[in-house]
């Protein structure tokens, strides 16, 4: 907790050397403001003026807003220096609906009188309820609160709420107040910067779990295949988006892999695509595959989804224990690439391919067998690996070009974490930079 400054004995200004003789006039926001800096009147959409301050920012001075109701009008803040000499600028609101109009972005420090009434709540017994008023009117902005004499307990309660500090009303001179707003102003920026830490380390705690849920290690115990996997999220996102993967191999020696993009890209998507990743390893492992796994996993779309505008595409391979053919199912989603020794790099068929899951109650999702041969290398991907531009202009790389890219690359002897990492980085080094859609791919090889 904040420890409160001590007290000191008040000062004149003419001994201090800090300030000049307040105005007599009572230190109102445009007399206050009008000594610093040219001051612009704006009306607001109520017909209402307001001040806005015109300043050089590279030399900006402090700019405290005074809420205090004195209906003798005699100014309770001496005239202030900050620590550079420069007058800290006052601004008064006898109200908290004229504070309201006052507090812009230039306003560092609210001092506020915790005596003041808050509209409709004159008969609330709660002491501080005008102070977390102003907190929710002003997160950004230090507060320090003002208490009369002795009353330290609701002083200190006031910090304990969220104020930076407190001071006694008739204990207040120029020095003290001018250290106790630079104080303020220092402590809720050390506070705002502790809280962005925060965050920042909760959302790299969010990411690093749902990192865990859609890219989980494969269970290829026993399998002669081999496994590589790329995930590179789009540059516009804090969190991951809604692309997933999995590989697990059944006790009778088949190996499954599935690939999906829920469409979308934030917590919720990605949150759904660790849903279905799970279900869909639940499933497998359970037995069901093809147009039965699929259906299912529709279901549990249509009862997880927030929208019933999302959906998911999917693709799911299962390849059989000698290692040669494979059972292909398509929903809505790019068709897979097989590169072999001495063939050209060629997209498996997809003639039949289904609509992606959750477009169409009731909908079937065929299951194609394709050969693949004794020595592959099966390419999944979503589609943010193929909608790169190429260059500077609207041309996108399209799965034509990334058979090409891989048909050469593979032909140049690359494989497996080798390969992917080359076409990953060429795809991104084609667009120019960080591709703006996810992109997963994972490769598995067949050796003999």
């Amino acid at each position: 907790m904040p420890v409160p400054i001590p007290r000191q004995r008040a000062i004149p200004a003419a001994e201090s050397g800090q300030a000049q003789a307040a105005s007599p006039r009572g230190g109102s926001a445009e007399e206050s403001v009008k000594d610093a800096s040219p001051v612009s009147r704006t009306p607001d959409t109520a017909g209402n003026t307001t001040d806005k301050v015109e300043n050089n920012t590279a030399h900006t001075n402090l700019t405290l807003l005074l809420i205090e109701d004195d209906p003798a009008g005699s100014p309770i803040v001496p005239d202030m220096l900050d620590q550079a000499g420069k007058p800290i600028r006052v601004r008064t609101a006898r109200n908290l609906t004229e504070a309201g109009r006052l507090l812009t972005d230039d306003v560092h420090c609210i001092l506020l009188d915790l005596a003041l009434p808050v509209p409709g709540h004159a008969d609330s017994e709660d002491e501080l309820a005008v102070l977390k008023h102003v907190l929710d009117l002003a997160p950004r902005h230090a507060v320090l609160a003002l208490t009369a004499s002795g009353d330290a307990e609701r002083g200190a309660e006031a910090v304990r709420v969220g104020a930076q500090d407190y001071l006694f009303r008739d204990e207040l001179d120029g020095r003290l107040l001018s250290r106790a707003i630079r104080y303020a102003v220092e402590r809720k920026r050390s506070e705002s910067a502790e809280r962005r830490l925060a965050e920042g380390r909760l959302r790299a705690q969010e990411n690093r779990r749902l990192e865990r849920g859609l890219l989980p290690t494969p269970l290829l115990e026993g399998s002669p295949l081999r496994f590589a996997a790329r995930y590179r999220p789009g540059r516009s996102r804090a969190l991951l988006g809604g692309d997933f993967y999995d590989v697990v191999r059944t006790p009778d020696g088949t190996v499954h892999a599935m690939i999906g993009d829920v469409c979308g890209h934030g917590p919720d998507e990605a949150a759904l695509g660790v849903e279905l990743r799970i279900a869909w390893r639940a499933l497998t492992l359970a037995g069901l595959c093809g147009d039965q796994l699929l259906g299912t996993l529709q279901q549990v779309l249509e009862h997880e989804r927030a929208d019933d505008e999302i959906f998911a595409t999917l693709c799911t391979v299962d390849i059989a224990p000698d290692g040669r053919r494979a059972g292909l199912c398509l929903a809505g989603h790019p068709s897979p690439l097989l590169a072999r020794p001495g063939k050209p790099a060629r997209l498996l068929p997809y003639d039949n391919n289904g609509p992606a899951l959750g477009l169409l109650p009731g909908a079937r999702w065929p299951r194609m067998q394709v050969e693949l041969g004794a020595e592959w290398s099966l390419m999944l991907y979503t589609d943010g690996l193929i909608e790169g531009h190429i260059g500077q202009g609207r041309e996108r790389l399209g799965q034509d070009g990334m058979t090409e890219m891989v048909r050469r690359q593979y032909a140049e002897g690359l494989r497996g974490e080798q390969l992917l990492r080359a076409a990953v980085n060429e795809v991104r080094d084609l667009n120019g930079g960080e591709l703006t859609d996810d992109v997963a791919v994972l490769l598995l090889d067949r050796v003999p």
